[in-house]
């Protein structure tokens, strides 16, 4: 029974480890045919009945008696998906078959170590106490899961009225105003010629006093409100924003400033605000000391209907619900650092050393 539990868990780990990988991409120029995942991702159709083999391991038996082809373990239909119900329904048709060999591999080994005597002693049962912690850990993060995708309708209705601010979106023309002017360089000064001993063609630009830079953002800041003020008057956006670029002395053409269904958690936050506008109104100006000077100006707003965000607010409410329920597992877990050792500073390496023995605990058999 030890030795199958054990099988059962080293399987967890290769489905479960499978699973995680992202798919390989079909490499270039190959058919679909040609490509892994062109394979049906999804359970096999069912071809066999519940008690007809799917694995066959040849000369492998619990009877040492039998020899040659009578000398056999086969695993039915019902047997392997029984295990594969267990680690991952709806397990694909690839991983089954890896599972298949894997499974067939390690019942062999099992029963090797076994006559060897490894599933006998103090590491062998250190081991088990603790893979049966993680797989019962694993089966009631499941069972959290599965309690918290629970929510009903009235839940999902109740959340929207109460985040309704948070399921508007708006089209918005928003215009962009550089923060300085670019600075034309000052005057060229000749570069002395050390061989000539006078002075050559060879020139160097001074860089840009601090007077030149702050007077260059002062300009900008007269050009910005001058173009809020415009705006609020109804001028068109887009040409607005063509004359901030040219103000700021900036190539090539200012990008569109419309912006179609946008949310509110879609603007930086101190932008935000300009989702309480109303459509024609203009906002003030907001600063942005890392890029520059916005306008805004509300040109529709819409709530989003219920049925198309419900399984949007489904998915947040449960992975809420999720998190509170893990919560009551998490912290509260004093460390003795004499033992232990102070805590790491993540960017240095482990401390490399004995592995502790493990700590006194309940008895567990």
């Amino acid at each position: 029974m030890r030795s199958q539990y054990l099988v059962c868990l080293l399987l967890a780990g290769l489905a479960y480890g499978q699973a995680a990988q992202p798919a390989t991409a079909p490499a270039a120029g190959a058919k679909p045919e040609q490509s892994a995942s062109a394979a049906p991702d999804k359970a096999p159709e069912v071809k066999v009945g519940p008690d007809d083999a799917v694995i066959t391991l040849m000369g492998f038996c619990a009877d040492a008696t039998r020899q040659g082809d009578a000398c056999k373990t086969v695993i039915t239909r019902a047997q392997l998906e029984k295990l594969v119900e267990a680690l991952q329904p709806g397990m694909s048709l690839t991983l089954r078959r890896q599972l298949a060999t894997r499974y067939g591999m390690a019942l062999k080994m099992t029963a090797a170590a076994e006559k060897r005597g490894l599933d006998k002693g103090p590491a062998f049962e250190e081991k088990m106490y603790f893979a049966r912690l993680q797989i019962l850990s694993q089966e009631l993060g499941r069972a959290l899961q599965d309690d918290s995708n629970k929510v009903s309708d009235a839940d999902i209705e109740d959340y929207y009225k109460k985040n309704e601010l948070s399921y508007q979106q708006a089209t918005l023309a928003r215009i962009y105003v550089p923060r300085a002017k670019q600075i034309v360089p000052s005057a060229a000064k000749p570069k002395a010629d050390a061989e000539s001993g006078g002075k050559s063609p060879a020139t160097t630009n001074a860089a840009p006093t601090e007077a030149q830079k702050k007077a260059a953002e002062e300009a900008m800041k007269t050009v910005a409100a001058g173009l809020r003020a415009r705006a609020v008057k109804g001028e068109d956006p887009d040409k607005l924003e063509t004359e901030a670029y040219a103000a700021a002395g900036l190539p090539g053409t200012a990008p569109a400033t419309k912006m179609e269904k946008l949310r509110r958690t879609a603007l930086p936050a101190n932008h935000q605000a300009v989702m309480d506008l109303k459509p024609g109104e203009v906002s003030e100006l907001i600063s942005d000391p890392n890029s520059g000077y916005y306008i805004y100006k509300m040109v529709s707003k819409e709530t989003i209907p219920l049925d198309t965000v419900k399984p949007e607010i489904l998915k947040v409410i449960s992975n809420q619900r999720y998190r509170d329920s893990m919560q009551g597992f998490q912290g509260n877990v004093d460390l003795n650092d004499a033992y232990f050792g102070p805590v790491q500073n993540p960017a240095m390496p482990p401390h490399r050393g004995p592995t502790p023995p493990a700590q006194e605990r309940p008895d567990h058999d």
